[in-house]
């Protein structure tokens, strides 16, 4: 079945970096588009950033110019850098198959100002 790990969330100081991977397995990686969402506490999940497979992205305004996502077809991971992070950037983080409903278990970013 489909499955999809997300890594690399932690704590980090505002003006901070991180870099997320989301590995998937148990489909054809290169043939699918691919989203970054975030979940803040008591807010509604919202998307971030898309991948298409040509590698096309697109941002939401919140972290454009702020957050880079690339992909990895050969080892099947999607990745989010997220630079220049704010405390409004804490939440949990999820990967997803565009258009389906395969997502991950999440990975928590917590920023501190």
């Amino acid at each position: 079945q489909v499955q999809l790990v997300e890594s690399g969330g932690g704590l980090v100081q505002a003006g901070g970096s991180l870099r997320l991977s989301c590995v998937a397995s148990g489909i054809i990686f290169s043939i699918n588009d691919m989203d970054w969402y975030r979940q803040a506490p008591g807010k509604q999940r919202e998307w971030v950033a898309s991948i298409t497979i040509s590698s096309n992205t697109n941002y939401a305004d919140s972290v454009k110019g702020r957050f880079t996502i690339s992909r990895d077809n050969a080892k099947n991971t999607v990745y989010l850098q997220m630079n220049s992070l704010k405390p409004e950037d804490t939440a949990v983080y999820y990967c997803k198959v565009t258009d389906s409903d395969h997502w991950g278990q999440g990975t928590q970013v917590t920023v501190s100002s």
